[in-house]
């Protein structure tokens, strides 16, 4: 999706830190981080972090890694709902929770939501994607990050029934990680 990527974009202009750390929850093959990374100059000194549970998948992430020269990137097949995989990863400056929302229950959207404090750095973004389908859950998603020390920097959708991705970031105190934990499990 062009909008995620033009986000992604934005936050390596204009982040601070010399050595971004970035996680991607259920990344996929990777494509929307590590395509912008294989063109941006600052690719060489993001430090990023992608969880994948399909190994199919987590193999294409890493191929396109490799083929981008992207050396540290690190690609983990495993379950990205467990907190433990964040571990020596986080606190992150950029988390990206595309494919997520739309795939769980709105209990557990709202309980990652609650838990995304533990993955971030002061300051950090966080970049989302859920379908505005009926219900529309987006209006309770930002509210969800409103309450935990979020502050909205964007949210684009060609309207109801679309798409959507919201951008935010983390004024809140980061919070440890607690190790153990389930954040959400798919149902679609």
């Amino acid at each position: 999706m062009k909008v995620v990527g033009r986000h992604i974009h934005a936050f390596l202009e204009g982040c601070p830190s010399a050595t971004p750390r970035v996680v991607s929850l259920c990344a996929g093959d990777g494509r929307d981080l590590l395509d912008v990374l294989a063109e941006h100059p600052r690719a060489r000194q993001v430090r990023a972090r992608l969880v994948e549970l399909d190994p199919a998948l987590a193999d294409r992430a890493r191929q396109r890694a490799v083929a981008a020269k992207l050396d540290s990137v690190e690609v983990i097949c495993a379950d990205a709902a467990l907190s433990d995989v964040y571990t020596d990863a986080v606190p992150a400056d950029f988390l990206l929770v595309c494919g997520v929302f739309g795939n769980i229950s709105d209990r557990d959207v709202h309980r990652t939501i609650e838990a995304l404090p533990q993955l971030c750095a002061k300051g950090a973004s966080v970049l989302w994607t859920r379908h505005r389908r009926h219900p529309d859950l987006t209006p309770r998603i930002r509210q969800w990050f409103t309450a935990v020390g979020f502050a909205e920097r964007a949210f684009d959708s060609p309207g109801p029934n679309q798409w959507s991705v919201g951008a935010h970031s983390f004024l809140g105190k980061p919070q440890p990680l607690a190790l153990g934990a389930r954040l959400f499990t798919f149902i679609r």
